[in-house]
């Protein structure tokens, strides 16, 4: 009995769970970039110069790390994607950064005004913990699908086995050897 050829899937795995790692770095550093701008806005030298203006700080904060994932993401997370930069694409960047702002949202609002839920803890679990992984999900997904496309023609699968063959030259010519037979 013939087994189905599951490499593709596999690459697809692969491909996903190292796509996937990169991208979850690039928002661990955007979330560490947003911390510290916000905290030296409001609190640096006990108060800092946006003290008394803490949504202003945090639309800063926001904006700074947003820069630092489109950045990380553009150049190391979907670097196999060789479309330029453009105003199309910013564009599509802050739709979806909205879009996962509004889900986030979403969750605290269900858990404080559906469920009744208004504890710290509470609200940790619905806006941070389960808010963020919704709208992370989110994120990648539509940054994969929307933002940063594969240009018309390039197939996935064919960029992974290209580069496979660069980090394996011997089975590459083995491929060559088997395909001239």
């Amino acid at each position: 009995m013939l087994m189905p050829d599951t490499s593709h899937l596999r690459d697809f795995i692969i491909r996903n769970i190292r796509r996937g790692g990169i991208f979850l770095a690039i928002g661990g550093l955007g979330f560490v970039v947003d911390a510290i701008v916000y905290n030296v806005l409001v609190f640096a030298g006990g108060e800092g110069p946006l003290y008394t203006y803490p949504l202003a700080a945090k639309t800063i904060a926001v904006v700074a790390g947003l820069a630092v994932t489109y950045a990380g993401n553009k150049l190391l997370t979907y670097r196999d994607r060789k479309a330029p930069v453009s105003w199309g694409q910013v564009g599509r960047y802050v739709v979806v950064n909205v879009i996962a702002i509004v889900v986030q949202l979403g969750c605290l609002g269900f858990s404080r005004y559906v469920l009744g839920l208004d504890s710290v803890v509470a609200d940790n679990i619905a806006g941070t913990l389960i808010g963020q992984a919704v709208a992370t999900g989110l994120r990648y997904v539509l940054y994969t699908l929307w933002v940063f496309p594969h240009s018309p023609g390039q197939d996935p699968v064919t960029y992974i086995e290209e580069h496979h063959e660069v980090d394996h030259p011997q089975q590459a010519v083995s491929k060559v050897d088997s395909a001239e037979s």
